[in-house]
């Protein structure tokens, strides 16, 4: 404590502050909740439902080097066993909010597969749950999800909102159809996918980058024309022509030698169509390109703070635009799964959606592309869950489990992801000085 003859005491301090006392910990008490609501609504799903008996899980397939036995565990007894689990997670997460403690990655993760263990063993008692068949399915599904993640993750971290997916993924099923059928070869349909997305966001950036206009706006509009355009191209032109422009020859799956006869994951990832391996490529390579190259360095520091990029000589709208033309086109090749795998053929609105559930991949996984196309495999996985539920004719009524991708998807967005910061710059145009 000191005085002066000028004002009242002032009190210094004995030690320097430092950068590591001005750090505040932020926590949120979302995760708790959510993972409260969903062991209430298992627990009440499990005491209403009364359901009984055994259910059985298949592990093996007819390739596999060799057959894995049956499981078969007790309804009620795995129902009570997971709900326990997911009581105490839930009283962690709790604790560690009360505590001002931030939630750690294993407890949703370990919360997540112990209460869709115990909800999937519940909906499916009496019944045999093909496990090999679900998640293959799932990993299926979730291709054109991983494709426009990847197409969000780059074009965000460049510092450019691409709202603008779902209409990357349905002009890239057009284009795949169209230019399949016509060349009669799914490499040119594919071409034609990423070319087809590429051009929607050349669009995107016109607009966006050289005329500043609102990213998130611009990103919708565009959804909506390419579904105006597709749905008129449809109708007037593939429809009354659908033998020579609308039936694309479709791509089969491929079996890698020795990988694809590994029981379980031989079956799940080497036993899938060319499209899934490329899909394999893409994420290890975008992965490695953005953290591990110059070029991935210029487009976080765009993204993130674009005058300083633009001070030490780094083409702020140059980098912007070559950005989100790549990620235009690799969102582009993911729509091609929906006409050459999926559905032999172009249809209206076909992805359902889809470039909406990837953007919320993208913000569950922080912006990061390994994050990313775990989320999207999680919504693959809630997609293809309902079509095996109804399969083996499981009690849960239909319309619960046509809005279970969503609801997962909300659920996981609203309460699991966290506190989640995207890059500084993302949405806001650069006007240089």
């Amino acid at each position: 404590m000191s005085t002066t003859d000028n004002g009242p005491a002032v009190e210094i301090p004995d030690e320097p502050v430092t950068d590591e006392a001005r750090v505040v910990t932020v926590v949120s008490p979302k995760a708790a909740i959510v993972l409260g609501l969903l062991t209430l609504g298992l627990g009440l799903a499990v005491l209403l439902g009364s359901q009984s008996g055994d259910t059985t899980y298949r592990l093996a397939s007819r390739d596999d080097l060799f057959e894995l036995p049956e499981v078969t565990v007790p309804v009620t007894g795995t129902a009570i066993a997971a709900l326990v689990v997911m009581a105490l997670c839930t009283a962690e997460a709790l604790r560690r909010y009360l505590g001002r403690l931030r939630l750690p990655m294993w407890l949703p993760i370990v919360f997540a597969v112990v209460a869709m263990t115990g909800f999937l063993t519940w909906a499916a008692a009496g019944g045999t749950v093909p496990l090999v068949g679900l998640l293959s399915g799932s990993v299926a599904l979730a291709v054109p999800l991983v494709f426009g993640a990847l197409g969000g993750v780059l074009g965000e971290r460049a510092g450019v909102v691409n709202i603008a997916i779902d209409g990357q993924l349905l002009a890239g099923a057009f284009a795949a159809a169209l230019t399949a059928s016509i060349v009669g070869s799914t490499w040119a349909g594919m071409l034609g996918a990423m070319v087809a997305g590429a051009l929607v966001a050349v669009i995107l950036g016109v607009f966006a980058i050289s005329y500043y206009v609102d990213q998130v706006i611009v990103g919708v509009v565009l959804n909506v024309l390419v579904i105006g355009v597709t749905s008129f191209m449809f109708s007037q032109v593939l429809a009354p022509n659908a033998e020579s422009l609308n039936s694309p020859p479709r791509l089969s799956a491929i079996t890698i030698p020795v990988l694809g006869d590994i029981p379980v994951v031989g079956a799940i990832l080497f036993r899938q169509t060319v499209i899934v391996y490329l899909l394999y490529v893409a994420v290890a390579v975008v992965t490695w390109a953005l953290y591990k190259t110059r070029w991935g360095l210029r487009v976080r520091a765009v993204g993130e703070h674009p005058k300083a990029a633009d001070t030490v000589g780094i083409n702020v709208v140059a980098t912007r635009y070559k950005t989100i033309l790549l990620a235009g086109a690799i969102a582009g090749l993911g729509g091609a799964f929906y006409t050459l795998v999926s559905v032999q053929g172009f249809n209206r609105e076909m992805t359902g959606g889809a470039g909406y559930i990837a953007l919320a991949a993208v913000i569950f996984g922080k912006w990061d592309p390994i994050r990313a196309t775990l989320a999207a495999l999680l919504f693959g996985f809630a997609s293809n869950l309902q079509g095996v539920l109804s399969v083996i004719g499981s009690p849960v009524p239909s319309q619960f489990m046509l809005m279970l991708p969503y609801v997962v998807t909300v659920f996981a967005v609203a309460g699991l992801v966290g506190r989640s910061r995207g890059p500084a710059a993302v949405g806001l145009p650069y006007r240089k000085s």
